[in-house]
């Protein structure tokens, strides 16, 4: 694989890898959610938990946890099944999130080690790592390295545009309704994320 990359397919790598990690998901939604219920700082964790956690998953896919899939068919439909239900309780959760005067005593951010392993239920993150490996790896470890390096140099700045647009937003959900109307409407928006995502883990 290292040998046939050429600019060429680097670059189609790099394109992937932007347009599947700046386009809506589960973690960007919640990243922007989060950006304006609690900030830029008390997100930095959130979002450096999804960076890693998804590189991290792009390596572990790519060295044979595919192949969990194939040896087991009803893994996909399971894991469908979990994905859709944490989801709906985040959902959940969004759309009842303290007001920021009272986030700080009352709510919490997703830390790191809870965004990492949200990767793992995500259906967009399964999506994305299963489809970066099939066309991009050649099943070498050196490939896979190759593929998660190109996903955690773009993932990281396009999930944080997110988390930055959240909190410019802040300074508009001033008042509890506009807050209110603002996170169930992320939170709707998070359980449409499911519809297209969805569909490749079933």
């Amino acid at each position: 694989m290292l040998r046939s990359m050429t600019p060429d397919l680097l670059l189609a790598l790099l394109g992937f890898a932007f347009v599947s990690s700046i386009t809506p998901g589960p973690n960007n939604l919640m990243l922007m959610a989060s950006g304006a219920n609690f900030g830029l700082l008390r997100t930095v964790p959130h979002a450096l938990g999804v960076g890693l956690g998804f590189t991290l998953m792009i390596v572990l896919v790519g060295l044979g946890l595919a192949q969990v899939f194939e040896a087991l068919p009803w893994a996909r439909p399971t894991l469908a099944v979990v994905s859709v239900a944490y989801l709906l309780y985040l959902a959940w959760r969004i759309a009842n999130a303290a007001p920021p005067e009272r986030a700080t005593a009352e709510g919490r951010p997703m830390t790191f080690l809870q965004a990492a392993a949200f990767q793992w239920v995500n259906p967009k993150a399964w999506t994305m790592a299963l489809t970066a490996v099939t066309l991009y790896g050649d099943g070498s470890v050196l490939s896979v390295l190759l593929v998660a390096l190109a996903f955690g140099a773009v993932n990281l700045p396009c999930i944080s545009s997110w988390t930055l647009l959240g909190r410019e937003m802040r300074r508009f959900l001033t008042s509890p309704g506009r807050l209110r109307l603002f996170n169930w409407t992320m939170a709707a928006l998070l359980v449409a994320s499911l519809v297209p995502s969805i569909g490749p883990l079933l």
